[in-house]
């Protein structure tokens, strides 16, 4: 055979290999770990998994105030890591131009549960409301898929897609949460938190009482100290392997892939962006030079800009870092199809679960998204069935 036949037979194997690759690329299920990872990585993800549906008791340091015994407890809507069905209270102190997040009086969330020897000592079965809320919120569990992502982009994306002042004109005004020190805030139903670590490490003792390396100090009751031998599990309660390697199973959770479009699917696509929904819920979002390299520069459809909203005192609720009552992170869409099928439960949209449907969740828009909820109203009933066939892919 000739050399130059013999290169362009193999070059024909190499094409056809590929495209049996290609052809046969399983899409990752809800739970499957992002591709790209190396041996080591995949194994902490496994590891973390496990540990992930770990029931903790008393005696392994639960309490003395929780909410839930395990991050699957509440997390577990497909599978782990997923949406669930538990509604908690967070509460807050607005007081003018400054938020307390009332910490001296056991906030910002209000643990539901308590252990049998609080109870004992106490004779309380939850966290006492603090006395100086003034305003309660309700708050669902949202899925934790392809969060890894949202930590790895940059700080500059978000800057550059917040427009404080409605420069352009358009009516919306998306602005940037930020944490105590400054850092802007990414995660939470406020951006509030800046990392994805950090929000894991601070949900082990908001939800479980539970310290941990990185958060030393036990939560109060109610700003009161703990009575003596009702939490006898020494700090930390459980060690750096078992924290990081839950806060790698978190990180390498693949984001959830959108089921294929119908017609009427890619129909509703187009009505997504006519109306004006793409204005918040920004479809992709770039990573950047991010220290986990199979997060490094990858696009991450996560329809959100990640900044603060205003939508309207219907919605409004506590406020938190600089976010005022009423405004909300805009609320990624990825997964959104996981809150409509919850097992056992019923659908709950919106950051408080009080809308039933999808379709509702959009007509309670207000403030920035009174525009777009007024378009959506006016959609023809073809139109707008088509959108919500959209947004249940996603």
């Amino acid at each position: 055979m000739r050399p130059r036949n013999l290169i362009f037979v193999l070059g024909l194997s190499v094409l056809a290999a590929w495209l049996l690759v290609a052809t046969c690329a399983r899409v990752p299920e809800p739970g499957d770990p992002i591709s790209g990872l190396s041996k080591d990585e995949r194994m902490r993800f496994e590891a973390g998994r496990a540990r992930f549906d770990v029931v903790f008791a008393p005696e392994s340091g639960l309490g003395p105030l929780f909410n839930s015994e395990s991050c699957g407890e509440c997390h577990e809507n497909p599978v782990a890591g997923g949406t669930g069905d538990e509604v908690e209270t967070h509460v807050g102190a607005y007081l003018g131009n400054t938020c307390d997040l009332l910490a001296h009086e056991g906030g910002p969330v209000v643990q539901q549960h308590a252990t049998p020897a609080l109870n004992h000592a106490m004779g309380i079965d939850r966290e006492p409301m603090p006395p100086g809320a003034t305003g309660t919120a309700l708050r669902t569990t949202p899925d934790v898929f392809g969060l890894g992502l949202i930590d790895a982009v940059p700080d500059s994306t978000i800057l550059a897609l917040a427009d404080a002042d409605d420069r352009n004109g358009d009516g919306i005004s998306g602005r940037p949460n930020r944490f105590l020190d400054g850092r802007i805030g990414r995660f939470g139903r406020k951006a509030f938190v800046p990392t994805l670590s950090e929000f894991n490490q601070g949900a082990f003792v908001a939800e479980q009482g539970i310290t941990n390396p990185a958060v030393l100090t036990e939560e109060t009751i109610g700003g009161g100290a703990i009575p003596p031998g009702v939490d006898p599990t020494p700090e930390p309660e459980i060690d750096r392997e078992t924290l990081d390697m839950i806060d790698d199973f978190v990180h390498f959770l693949a984001p959830p892939s959108p089921l294929k479009l119908s017609a009427a699917g890619r129909r509703g696509k187009i009505v997504f962006y006519k109306i004006g929904c793409q204005s918040c819920h920004v479809p992709t979002l770039f990573t950047g030079n991010y220290r986990i390299k199979a997060l490094r520069y990858r696009t991450v459809d996560a329809y959100s800009d990640l900044l603060l909203h205003d939508m309207g005192p219907d919605l409004a609720d506590i406020c938190f870092g600089e976010a005022t009552p009423s405004e909300f992170r805009t609320e990624p869409l990825m997964g959104l199809r996981f809150s409509e099928d919850i097992e056992g439960g019923k659908p709950r949209f919106l950051h408080d679960g009080r809308a039933p449907s999808i379709e509702d969740a959009v007509r309670l828009h207000g403030g920035e998204a009174k525009p777009t909820r007024e378009r959506f109203t006016a959609l023809s009933e073809a139109d707008r069935s088509a959108l919500l066939e959209f947004l249940r892919s996603l």
